[in-house]
């Protein structure tokens, strides 16, 4: 029996799996705090959607996505968010208190996020979701 044969037999013996070898680094907790493969890389946008209902619209005391102030969410593959999102009203003064609540509500999900303000289309009240009806009802609104 040769070298050759006696080699090509372990190749056989040995599973498929045991002769892959893997290029792909080692991403351990400590490097994973260092944005390149932190829980943003493993986000999705209803992730997103879900955290951004502790996003509350201080005015009414309704979160954002079921008021439907939110118009869009675009998350890239660096973990990068933008969020197109609307008021209720354009001369709304509570943007900071909006986006802070935003910048809470994301810790851990994106590396970063940008808030889009849009106008158009103008919030309307069919925007609203179903649970968004329920809670307004729940405040006496006439929805």
């Amino acid at each position: 029996m040769t070298a050759e044969t006696s080699e090509t037999q372990q190749s056989a013996a040995m599973r498929p799996s045991e002769l892959v070898q893997d290029d792909l680094p080692d991403v351990s907790s400590a490097s994973a705090s260092n944005g390149d493969y932190g829980p943003a890389a493993r986000a999705t946008v209803a992730d997103i959607e879900e955290a951004l209902k502790d996003v509350v619209d201080p005015e009414l005391g309704i979160n954002v996505v079921d008021l439907g102030l939110i118009y869009g969410l675009n998350l890239d593959d660096d973990g990068s968010l933008t969020i197109d999102m609307t008021l209720t009203s354009a001369a709304c003064p509570l943007t900071d208190v909006i986006e802070d609540q935003t910048d809470t509500a994301l810790e851990g999900l994106v590396n970063r996020f940008a808030i889009n303000w849009v106008w158009m289309p103008p919030w309307g009240m069919e925007k609203i979701t179903d649970d968004g009806r329920e809670q307004l009802r729940a405040l006496g609104f006439n929805v």
